[in-house]
């Protein structure tokens, strides 16, 4: 479905992508794992054209995505939610689920949106920016399945948000990615990377140094110590 293949990115003289691959099967989730500042948000917006790239081609279902504008790609069948969600504060709850609609939102897919995430349907006219951390998560992963995504991009979706929260929107990640939307994870949270994704990408400096199933890597400590300076 999703392919990387030798991504490279560079701001100014800095080289931030040192050439990633990688790739995400149909209905299925992946989680991209590292330490900050290696590559990982730049690997997610290169995906979605906002990171200009040089050497190396992405492609989604086949097509190469280096031949479409950034603001094309959600329409190719890829929902982004970056890191700070990206609401639009001073629009209506409302008003940010049909951001983006090429045409009258669907009332049926709305109806799916509000059985995944129901905090969404009591504040339909409430603005965006007086919601909660947590329920900002929700109305940003809310906007993009009113896309009907094929594949979900996430950057740090427990990010900030309270526990009780965190479990909700852990859940209804897996429940989405049950009903065959692929996902493509980067978090902080091992242990939720782990819990959600059945593979898993590692990068450092750049590039991506590990890959395997999530199952394998719970039995490879060593190498999450290594790369992720971490215990599990």
């Amino acid at each position: 479905m999703l392919s990387l293949d030798d991504v490279h990115v560079h701001f100014g003289k800095l080289h931030i992508l040192q050439g990633v691959s990688l790739e995400v099967k149909s209905g299925e989730s992946v989680a991209l794992l590292g330490r900050n500042g290696v590559g990982k948000t730049t690997t997610l917006r290169a995906i979605m054209g906002l990171a200009a790239r040089g050497r190396g081609k992405v492609e989604f279902d086949g097509e190469d995505l280096g031949r479409c504008e950034a603001h094309h790609v959600p329409r190719k069948g890829i929902g982004y939610v970056p890191q700070g969600r990206g609401i639009f504060p001073n629009l209506s709850v409302y008003e940010n689920l049909c951001i983006g609609l090429p045409g009258k939102s669907d009332t049926d897919l709305e109806e799916y949106v509000f059985m995944r995430f129901p905090r969404l349907r009591e504040r339909l006219q409430q603005a965006g920016g007086t919601l909660s951390g947590g329920e900002q998560q929700m109305l940003a992963i809310a906007r993009c399945l009113m896309m009907k995504p094929k594949l979900i991009i996430l950057d740090e979706p427990t990010e900030g948000i309270a526990p009780k929260l965190v479990s909700d929107i852990r859940r209804e990640i897996h429940r989405i990615n049950q009903t065959g939307v692929s996902i493509l994870l980067v978090e902080q949270n091992v242990e939720t990377a782990l819990k959600l994704c059945q593979r898993v990408f590692i990068m450092e400096k750049g590039t991506v140094v590990h890959s395997g199933s999530a199952h394998d890597l719970k039995t490879q400590p060593e190498i999450v110590h290594r790369y992720l300076g971490l215990s599990l």
